[in-house]
């Protein structure tokens, strides 16, 4: 799966496109070493793909290897940290 990045001043986008639709998690940043994430979007058409928790994983992997941390006001997101422990270390919930 080939999820996109994108970052525009403070906010930022990841996303990903499948059979001719696009499914995305946008944010904000807040400082060098924070981000708030506040949108979660999937097309009815690619639901149950897993393309929101790749979204997902792919923020906690990108936050990683930044040195940053994630506050979750999408609650999506806020949802899949809940159910995922092993990111308590980048996600303040």
């Amino acid at each position: 799966m080939d999820i996109r990045s994108a970052e525009n001043g403070s906010h930022g986008r990841y996303s990903v496109s499948v059979d001719g639709h696009e499914a995305e998690m946008t944010y904000s940043r807040t400082s060098p070493k924070l981000i708030i994430i506040d949108h979660t979007g999937v097309p009815d058409a690619l639901r149950g793909r897993g393309l929101g928790q790749a979204l997902a994983r792919h923020a906690v992997e990108q936050a990683r290897a930044g040195g940053w941390k994630i506050m979750p006001l999408c609650p999506f997101f806020r949802a899949q940290a809940m159910r995922h422990p092993e990111w308590s270390d980048i996600v303040n919930l």
